[in-house]
């Protein structure tokens, strides 16, 4: 579904039928290990765009700087 995707026109609104096309292939491309600031940059949107569509789609976001050491 996400290879070969054609991202909608840069600003410009996305919006009905669209909008749930484009959350998708976000979601999945967030989970498959793409960073929010990557996927910002291929789609053509927003760092704000791209993080407002993944929580709405219901991803949970990935902390960043990775994993934590856990305390001594």
């Amino acid at each position: 579904m996400t290879k070969g995707y054609a991202w909608p026109e840069p600003r410009k609104p996305v919006k009905g039928q669209q909008q749930k096309v484009v959350a998708k292939v976000l979601l999945a491309k967030y989970d498959a290990g793409a960073s929010i600031r990557a996927l910002a940059a291929e789609s053509g949107r927003s760092y704000g765009y791209v993080h407002r569509t993944l929580t709405e789609a219901g991803a949970v976001l990935r902390t960043n700087g990775g994993k934590r050491r856990t305390a001594r």
